[in-house]
Formats: structure tokens, C-alpha cells, sequence
């Protein structure tokens, strides 16, 4: 195309050129020329042939792409009623009138009532079953040196055991922390190697759609991409596979020494039990042995018993031969051996009264216990604690059985708070260990899942774009254009969804 340089040679042009050297006056001139040509020549033809086609070639755009038939679908859904609470608070409301109409209804009743079939008054009874509320009770009730001396013993025991229980869960606490978190540390260890090879497989997944796709694109372009030497490729599949298989190898083995441990654990404990049992057996026989001679003690007391009996002294040696035979049960025929020498005319009717009383299975409530007939209140007190020994032991030190009673209580309570603390311990932790275990178990077993809904939502973004290039390549459009196509289905293969760092 050719411009007449005198559209330049204006006088404003002139001016401004008068000083340039030739070069600048030259690009003066072909900036201008550029200008107008683009305004008045090329936009014009631009303008009359205004199309997308290119665009659309080279976004890989169908001219005919339905929308999804999920956008269409409506909410059939029915709206929740609120009826269902209408209803409940209705029937609340129902009950407790219907309660209130009850009492009015008994009220009625309850004047007209013969005075025989009225039901008796209930018994107030306050069990007091709190050591240290029952040595408060006692030290208010009977305040002496002993009832205060075991008092003030009983709540500072039971301030060293509320101290040293908040000591140890605490430990214990603390403890389990620093192992859950040394586990949620091997955790996320794991896990990072496991996210890896999730990521590494949607690369890998990525670079083989990209090599599939390039070389099936490349056919309709006559061209082929350059592709790995056959003999490269085939020592890659083959170290791929050795290097699978050997750790399908190592995982088996693995879960086959997990197995034979768990075996020799279960094995080991089964034999600790039968031991254990076997020792607790052995030593109640061991104390057999002393029980028989506690019998044969008690024997010789009640022939004291019987010889020292007499017609002056007899409610008292009936007590005390009624207590000697509670505490070793003696059978009817032993029962008649220790009273043979004892010189009483109703001596049968007090063995059948001893044989009565040991035979029967319950005995009446003690009136402090239930109550008496007048309707007040009662204090009872029912402790089940082992400060209660304790408590004892303080009333009345010189009692080797009290003592005896209280160590022992008191141990056992240590022992079996210490042991359950350290087992809940121990299986938080085993637990925690085990739950991380599982969850980087299930973490391995869903990076196949994920790639392979990676690969299925990545084909599901490709296919319509070959689709599209297939339609157009059947329909005769020219090779260039194909490339252009080829070329934005290669890219958004790489670039496109779903992302590999989402």
C-alpha cells in the first residue's frame, strides 16, 4: 500500500520536522502512516468480517452446548410442619392436667376414707452415708476428746486423698497428652508421605492424559510427539512393578508380625491370668488351714463357756454361746458335741432356737435402721467408705483389728484408684495409637479412591473438548485451526480442572 508523503507536509508537520535529523523524520513519518492505516484501512475491513471464530477455535467452543437437565429440576421437597411440636407441647400440657385432676380426684377420696384402710404414714429416715458427714455428726452430737480426735483424723484424710487423687489425675493427664501428641506427630509424619503420593499420582495421572491426548490429537495432525525408547519404557514399567511388589511384600509382612504378636500377647495374658488364679487359690488354701484353727480355738472357748455355765449366770452364757456359734456356723450335730456336758432342762429348745436363728436367711430391720412407729425423723447412718475404718481406728487404737482393718481398707483403696489409673492411661493411649494406626491406614486406602476420582472428573472436563475437536475435524476444518484446538485441549489437560493442589 502505498500513502502520498504530501498528507505530511502540513504546516504543523513542517514545524515540527524542521529540526529532526532524517532518521527521526522518517519514524515520524511511519508512525503516522501506521496510524492511519489502522484506523481507515484495516479497521474498516475488520469491521465488515467481525467474527469469534478464532476465539471459539481457540477455546475449544461448541456452537451447540446444551445446559445440564439438573439445572432445570425443581424442589419437590414438602416444607416441614411444625405440627409435631404443637403436638408435643399440647401433650405436656395434657399430662400435667391430667396429674392435677388426679389430686383432686385422691383429695376427695381421701375424706370419706374409713380410718382402717387408710395407708400408714412413710417414716422419715435420714441415712447419713458420708464418713465425714457422719464423724461431723457425732463430733455435734457427742462432743468429746475421741468423737473430735477421729473427726478432725477423718477430714484431714480425706484432704490428703482429695489432694493426692488431684496430684495423680493430673499426672495422668498430662501424660496422655505428651503421648497423643508424640501420636498425632508420627501421625501427620505419615500422612505427609501418604498426601504424596496422592499428589505425585494426580501429576502422574496429568502427564499421562497429556502424552494419551497429544499422541491421539496427533493423528488428525499428521504428526506423532516424540515418545520414550520402547526399551526405556518397558525397564520403567518393570521397576515400577518391582518396586510395587516388594512393597506389597513388606506391607504383608508387616501385617503378619502384627498378627503373631497380637497371638503371643493374647497367649501370654491368658497364662498370667491362669497363674494369677492358680496363686489366689493357693493361698485361700493356705488360709484354710488358719480358718480350721480359729474353729478349734473358738470350740475350746465354748467348753469354758459350758463348764462355767449356771442357773445364776444363764442369760449371759446364752448370749455368749449364741455369738461363738454365729462366728464359725457350726452344723446341728457339731452344735450338740460342745453343748453334751451342759446341764440344762430346756437345752433342746435353746439348740433349736441357735439351729433357727443360723438357718434363717433374714432378720429383721434394727428399729435405728428402720424406724420406729412414730412418724419423725431418724438418723441412721450407712457408710460405705474406707475412711469409716479409719474413723474406728481412732475411737479405739488399741484394736489390732481395727487397725488391721484400716491399713488394709486404705491400701486397697490406693491400689485399686492406682490401678485403674494407670489402666485408664494405658488404654487412652493404646487407643489414641490405634485410632491413628486406622486413620493412616484409611488415608493409604483412599489415595487409589482419590486418583481415581481425579482421573474421572478430569475426563469428564476433557471429553466434551475432544468431542468438540472431533465434530470440527469431521467437518473438514483446515489443519491450522486443528492445531490451535489441539494445542487449548493440551493446556487445559494441564491447567484446567479439577486442580491437583485442591
Amino acid at each position: 500500500m502505498n500513502v502520498n508523503n504530501n498528507t505530511f507536509h502540513d504546516n504543523e508537520t513542517l514545524r515540527q520536522q524542521k529540526n529532526l535529523t532524517r532518521a527521526q523524520k522518517r519514524t515520524n513519518s511511519d508512525t503516522k502512516e501506521g496510524v492511519l492505516v489502522n484506523q481507515f484501512i484495516k479497521d474498516t475491513e475488520n469491521t465488515r468480517s467481525l467474527t469469534l471464530d478464532d476465539t471459539m477455535d481457540t477455546l475449544v467452543i461448541s456452537k451447540n452446548t446444551q445446559l445440564p437437565n439438573k439445572l432445570y429440576e425443581k424442589d419437590t421437597k414438602k416444607e416441614k410442619s411444625i405440627l409435631p411440636v404443637s403436638g408435643i407441647a399440647l401433650g405436656v400440657m395434657g399430662v400435667i392436667a391430667g396429674i392435677t385432676a388426679f389430686i383432686h380426684h385422691s383429695a376427695k377420696i381421701n375424706l370419706n376414707i374409713d380410718s382402717l384402710k387408710r395407708v400408714p404414714p412413710t417414716l422419715r429416715n435420714v441415712a447419713i452415708n458420708d464418713e465425714p458427714v457422719q464423724a461431723l455428726y457425732r463430733i455435734v452430737e457427742c462432743p468429746n476428746w475421741k468423737t473430735i480426735t477421729a473427726g478432725t483424723g477423718v477430714f484431714a484424710l480425706t484432704a490428703m486423698a482429695f489432694m493426692g487423687k488431684t496430684f495423680f489425675d493430673g499426672f495422668r493427664d498430662v501424660w496422655v497428652k505428651k503421648r497423643e501428641a508424640d501420636i498425632q506427630k508420627n501421625l501427620q509424619e505419615r500422612l505427609i508421605d501418604i498426601e504424596t503420593q496422592s499428589f505425585a499420582g494426580k501429576i502422574q495421572i496429568t502427564r499421562s492424559m497429556l502424552s494419551n491426548k497429544a499422541i491421539e490429537l496427533g493423528k488428525y495432525l499428521k504428526y506423532e510427539p516424540k515418545r520414550r525408547n520402547p526399551d526405556e519404557t518397558f525397564k520403567a514399567i518393570m521397576f515400577k512393578g518391582i518396586e510395587g511388589f516388594a512393597g506389597k511384600n513388606r506391607t504383608s509382612a508387616k501385617k503378619d508380625n502384627n498378627n503373631i504378636n497380637y497371638i503371643m500377647l493374647g497367649l501370654a495374658t491368658f497364662a498370667g491370668i491362669i497363674g494369677l488364679g492358680f496363686l489366689s487359690l493357693k493361698n485361700l488354701t493356705k488360709s484354710k488351714g488358719n480358718i480350721n484353727d480359729f474353729i478349734k480355738q473358738t470350740g475350746r472357748e465354748i467348753e469354758k463357756v459350758v463348764k462355767k455355765a449356771s442357773d445364776s449366770n444363764k442369760q449371759q452364757t446364752e448370749a455368749d454361746l449364741r455369738s461363738l456359734f454365729k462366728s464359725i456356723d457350726p452344723s446341728e450335730q457339731q452344735i450338740r458335741e460342745y453343748l453334751k456336758n451342759l446341764d440344762w432342762q430346756d437345752k433342746e429348745d435353746f439348740i433349736q432356737s441357735v439351729l433357727k436363728e443360723l438357718k434363717r436367711s433374714t432378720v429383721d430391720a434394727n428399729p435405728g435402721c428402720g424406724g420406729g412407729s412414730t412418724p419423725k425423723v431418724t438418723f441412721y447412718s450407712h457408710v460405705d467408705d474406707f475412711r469409716a475404718f479409719f474413723y474406728n481406728y481412732l475411737l479405739d487404737t488399741d484394736n489390732k483389728q481395727f487397725k488391721a482393718l484400716f491399713f488394709g481398707t486404705t491400701g486397697l483403696a490406693a491400689v485399686s484408684y492406682g490401678g485403674k489409673l494407670i489402666g485408664e492411661a494405658v488404654k487412652d493411649v493404646q487407643v489414641k495409637k490405634l485410632n491413628a494406626d486406622t486413620e493412616a491406614e484409611l488415608q493409604q486406602r483412599l489415595v487409589s479412591t482419590e486418583l481415581r476420582n481425579f482421573k474421572s472428573k478430569k475426563d469428564a472436563a476433557i471429553q466434551p473438548l475432544m468431542e468438540e475437536f472431533y465434530k470440527q475435524a469431521k467437518s473438514g476444518k483446515p489443519k491450522e485451526e486443528l492445531k490451535t484446538m489441539a494445542e487449548n485441549i493440551l493446556f487445559e489437560i494441564k491447567n484446567g480442572p479439577p486442580f491437583v493442589y485442591s
